[in-house]
């Protein structure tokens, strides 16, 4: 039995509502914020209720229920700046009255920086290399803050690379662009987009105020090694390797910001506290999965 009225999912796509489909199975009641009439037609199809408003409206946040809803934020920050004035908007209005009974939030593992290829926990201090990781940074305090002052239930899941059916970089294997050489990548991490859902559902289920949850699988590896993976699991030729030094000409302001972070996330605390068990813990599988979804594979 849940003690919390309904889920509230605030940035519903795929993630949203692969949560939102998970909590219906359980035949909890689910909404979710929709800006437009035809992202609204989209949710009810699927069966959720329907909010309207616009993170970028804040006035139009003033009358969302929340009170006694677990709320979900999967909402991404603007693309420029160094704070979220969507997450501003929410804390300021559509929490102003009334209480929410949990708010679980996913935040980025970037917000950790670069860690020099280190194991990293929740523990450790947050050093936002990028003007991306430093709104997430700034999200996590704001929700921090309302946390203290409205004793409301905050968990925070920081999470890496989401892979799954129509996330894989097919189309930039088969286009030829290059990775980094293998002895020069650093380590990377990531999640299937099944489990992450589960966890959340997890989290919301069993976090406790302030926790804050490192998510990712068991596979390890570089991010040369997923599009090594990708490309096998598809039957495409690897991608073309290079140099870091030939990378920095070639690839990406935003491809090289992710090679210039290095970390290796500690994910036992979500094991032990969450009771998960990964269904795609490996890589391989993962992408048999993903493949088998969008119908690639039988």
């Amino acid at each position: 039995m849940v003690d919390f009225s309904g889920v509230l999912i605030i940035g519903c796509g795929e993630i949203g509502r692969r949560v939102g489909r998970l909590w219906l199975e359980r035949g909890v009641a689910v909404s979710a914020l929709a800006r437009s009439r035809e992202a609204e037609l989209k949710l009810e199809e699927l069966g959720f209720a329907v909010a309207r408003g616009d993170l970028d409206d804040p006035a139009s946040l003033a009358g969302l229920a929340v009170e006694n809803r677990l709320v979900y934020y999967f909402a991404p920050p603007p693309d420029q700046g160094v704070a979220d004035p969507r997450m501003e908007a929410f804390c300021d209005q559509a929490l102003a009255a009334d209480k929410p009974w949990k708010i679980v939030y996913i935040s980025t593992s970037g917000v950790y920086g670069d860690c020099g290829g280190a194991l990293v926990d929740e523990t450790a201090p947050l050093r936002p290399l990028t003007d991306r990781a430093r709104r997430r940074v700034d999200a996590e305090e704001r929700l921090r803050r309302v946390q203290r002052e409205r004793d409301i239930a905050v968990v925070i899941l920081r999470v890496p690379g989401i892979y799954g059916p129509g996330r894989l970089p097919r189309k930039r294997i088969e286009q030829g662009v290059p990775v980094l050489e293998a002895r020069e990548a650093p380590p990377s991490n990531r999640i299937h987009a099944v489990d992450l859902a589960r966890i959340c559902v997890a989290a919301g289920e069993k976090g406790q105020t302030g926790e804050v949850f490192n998510v990712c699988d068991e596979s390890g590896g570089s991010m040369t090694d997923y599009f090594n993976a990708v490309a096998d699991a598809c039957g495409l030729p690897r991608p073309p390797q290079i140099s870091m030094a030939e990378a920095r000409r070639r690839l990406s302001a935003e491809m090289l910001s992710y090679l210039n972070e290095s970390r290796r996330l500690d994910s036992r605390r979500l094991r032990e506290r969450l009771g998960i068990e990964l269904r795609y813990p490996d890589l391989a599988a993962g992408l048999r999965a993903a493949l088998a979804e969008e119908g690639k594979v039988s």
